[in-house]
């Protein structure tokens, strides 16, 4: 069955997400995946749906008309989903330090050099304890490409800056490896 995945921005309020589900529903969809969040007043979210082929082009129609509730849809057909990760092992790291210009273009470049693909990333900043300015963290699962030890990573990510804290946890499956 052909995968869509579906990308939505628009100003936040109730029911958007109940919106989204019944236009997938209403086309036989089955919602897979997704991540959503409220960022500076406005809803993000990214869904993964497997729908009919036969369904296709009416749900992304239907996923279009949520543009006259103030949603912005950007739909991508994903036929050849393949289950199975590509590349070596997955690795969670946690990133904190002081909040400054550049951290993730930073942690980027190193990990674009090693190509290690990211495939989740959280971030945000939080005053820090007793008003010492902004606290950066970030969350990502990686995947690192065959031949990389977690080790040389870590070095390079260190080197980026004294203040910042870089602690990995392997990953398996769906869990971390303790």
């Amino acid at each position: 069955m052909p995968s869509l995945v579906v990308t939505l921005v628009g100003s936040d309020r109730p029911g958007l997400v109940g919106s989204v589900s019944d236009v997938i529903q209403k086309h036989n969809g089955n919602w897979l995946e997704s991540r959503m969040a409220h960022l500076a007043g406005q809803f993000a979210g990214i869904v993964l749906v497997d729908v009919p082929e036969a369904n296709i082009e009416a749900l992304i129609g239907g996923l279009n008309l949520l543009s006259n509730q103030g949603l912005k849809v950007v739909t991508e057909l994903d036929i050849a989903r393949v289950a199975d990760e590509v590349g070596g092992p997955a690795w969670l790291v946690n990133v904190v330090g002081n909040d400054r210009p550049g951290i993730v273009r930073e942690v980027a470049q190193v990990l674009a050099s090693h190509e290690v693909n990211v495939e989740e990333l959280t971030t945000e900043c939080n005053d820090a304890p007793q008003g010492g300015g902004q606290i950066f963290t970030a969350r990502a699962r990686l995947r690192l490409p065959e031949g990389l030890t977690i080790e040389l990573l870590q070095d390079e990510l260190e080197r980026l800056a004294t203040d910042l804290m870089i602690d990995f946890t392997a990953f398996e499956g769906d869990s971390e490896v303790t």
